[in-house]
């Protein structure tokens, strides 16, 4: 058996990344566990080229620090056993796959053939999903408030108040595989690939990263005031919004581009974009099995 290698960010969990990942002695005691910091990792290739084979990696952080791994280490094909340990505070992406284990689990399955998003002419994968709208101004003020303290950041109060007074919507034009549409007064239009951001919100509840062609899905509340809103916004945390069809549209397929009429904050897996225009999504290529069947 090989060595395990814990790379940890410290700064997940409001700053306790690093004494977060120390419980792994606890549930690991069996293992020597060598910390290395993923902040202090800046080649990847380099990183990969030191472990055996039959090392592991146990990632320890939140869904940001899965997509900074993803993204970092999108050129190198791993054959290394990839497990992930969250010390983060959203950890959307084990409540997709309906995770409660206390400790690692293996990741590998789950982090190759991934969507894309193209924004200002730089390429993303992503894990969960890309928000835009009032989600991305959402990660835009918890950005701020994390700078000026080290309490844990409330979305959803956030979003509330961004509805009641901060976020102007925004008028869009929407492209599905081909198809637009147009929309004004746009509150939110994420793309999704599981079915949960922000903390426990579900955009697009019939979502499911396992689908076999692939497809990601776009949800877009639209045409409504901000009292409407207000009243429709809390049921996303039970994917109950979609039942207001009149301001509610969820759109499936493999191509999604989404233009706003002014820039807006993006943000990709909780990782913040500012002025951003428009974003371009494409899912993964359908296996061949699936597409000739």
């Amino acid at each position: 058996m090989g060595e395990t290698y814990v790379l940890y960010n410290p700064i997940a969990g409001g700053g306790k990344g690093f004494e977060n990942a120390k419980k792994l002695e606890t549930l690991l005691p069996q293992k020597k566990l060598l910390y290395r910091d993923m902040t202090e990792i800046t080649d990847y290739g380099a990183f990969f080229g030191t472990v055996r084979a039959d090392d592991e990696i146990i990632l320890c952080g939140g869904d940001g620090t899965l997509n900074r791994f993803i993204n970092a280490t999108d050129s190198l094909q791993i054959q290394n056993p990839i497990l992930y340990y969250a010390t983060g505070n959203g950890n959307d992406f084990l409540r997709d796959l309906d995770i409660k284990e206390d400790g690692p689990v293996r990741i590998n399955g789950y982090i190759k053939d991934l969507p894309s998003v193209t924004v200002n002419g730089k390429r993303y994968r992503f894990l969960n999903g890309v928000g835009y709208g009032i989600d991305g101004y959402c990660c835009e003020v918890g950005d701020k408030k994390r700078e000026q303290s080290d309490k844990p950041v409330n979305y959803t109060s956030i979003a509330i108040q961004g509805l009641l007074y901060g976020y102007k919507p925004s008028a869009a034009v929407v492209t599905v595989d081909g198809r637009t549409r147009r929309y004004q007064k746009v509150w939110i239009a994420p793309t999704m690939y599981g079915r949960y951001y922000g903390g426990g919100m579900m955009p697009a509840p019939e979502q499911r990263r396992e689908n076999p062609e692939h497809k990601v899905s776009l949800a877009v509340i639209h045409d409504s005031g901000k009292l409407r809103t207000l009243c429709v916004f809390p049921s996303i945390f039970q994917g109950k919004h979609v039942s207001h069809t009149s301001i509610v549209d969820v759109l499936s397929g493999h191509s999604i581009t989404v233009e706003f009429d002014r820039p807006s904050p993006l943000q990709i897996d909780g990782e913040t974009v500012l002025n951003v225009k428009k974003y371009d999504v494409e899912a993964a290529a359908v296996p061949a099995a699936h597409a000739l069947a």
